[in-house]
């Protein structure tokens, strides 16, 4: 027996040649199946990847243009908006002028009319009171005889100093020589007779003895008002005639007991 007989080899067998041609072909057509696929699924990976990569680009692009539209559309809006608000301020500015000036005219055109009545009117009392006056005096002239005459001592001094008087100016307050006020002529006519009157008609109302309207006498005082509160005086001066400081317009003036009907009368003499 050989002493190599029981020695084992430790080399593999061999494989044949079938085996391994198929096995290779197994091998390679795994091999080019995964190429394929391979080659399949980057063919297939690029075209998504370039969409990806302009697609975003693209869309945002547009975006953009679109927000660019959509500011400069708002801005335009809000500048015919702005001049819209500017025209209608300007319109009605100028309406507003244009009625301010109408107005202006028209009280310029007012107070012109006014001057010239408040003028008319002026010269129409000067020329009333010129005939007024002009009438006082020849009525005091006339009467004079008859109203004196039947006045005598201190009555009749009293009543040619108030006629005396006529046409003076009526001043709040005044006590002559040249303006008067109601009271201030009466108690300036008993004065100068030794008689002492109070200051104010009120208390003049009630210095004396009432007496009747019906029953005057030349000299007497006539009040309007009631006694103690008596708003205006006079002097009865006979023939149903009285002199007295009447108001601002008139003056110290001789009217008649109608002209102006007092409420009493008191006698001091």
């Amino acid at each position: 027996m050989s002493h190599t007989a029981h020695i084992r080899s430790h080399r593999k067998p061999r494989r044949s040649a079938s085996t391994i041609a198929m096995r290779a072909g197994v091998a390679g057509g795994v091999l080019s199946t995964l190429a394929v696929a391979g080659a399949s699924g980057s063919a297939n990976a690029a075209e998504p990847v370039t969409q990806t990569l302009e697609l975003p680009t693209l869309t945002a692009d547009l975006a953009t243009q679109v927000a660019e539209s959509a500011d400069a559309t708002q801005q335009a809006a809000a500048n015919y908006q702005l001049q819209a608000e500017r025209d209608a301020a300007a319109a009605k500015a100028a309406k507003q002028a244009k009625a301010d000036l109408a107005e202006a005219k028209q009280k310029a055109e007012d107070k012109k009319k006014a001057a010239q009545e408040a003028a008319r009117k002026a010269a129409a009392e000067r020329a009333s009171r010129t005939t007024e006056r002009a009438t006082l005096s020849a009525s005091a002239s006339a009467s004079t005889s008859t109203s004196t005459s039947t006045a005598t001592g201190s009555a009749a001094a009293v009543i040619a100093f108030v006629k005396a008087q006529v046409g003076d100016a009526y001043v709040s307050g005044g006590t002559g020589p040249n303006s008067w006020d109601c009271s201030g002529l009466v108690q300036a006519a008993f004065n100068q007779i030794g008689v002492s009157l109070p200051r104010v008609s009120q208390d003049q109302s009630t210095a004396g003895t009432q007496v009747s309207l019906d029953n005057l006498l030349p000299g007497d005082i006539l009040y309007w008002g009631s006694a103690g509160s008596a708003y205006h005086v006079a002097v009865y001066v006979g023939d149903g005639m009285f002199v007295g400081a009447q108001n601002p317009s008139t003056g110290v003036a001789e009217k008649s007991l109608s002209y102006d009907p007092p409420t009493g009368a008191v006698r001091v003499l």
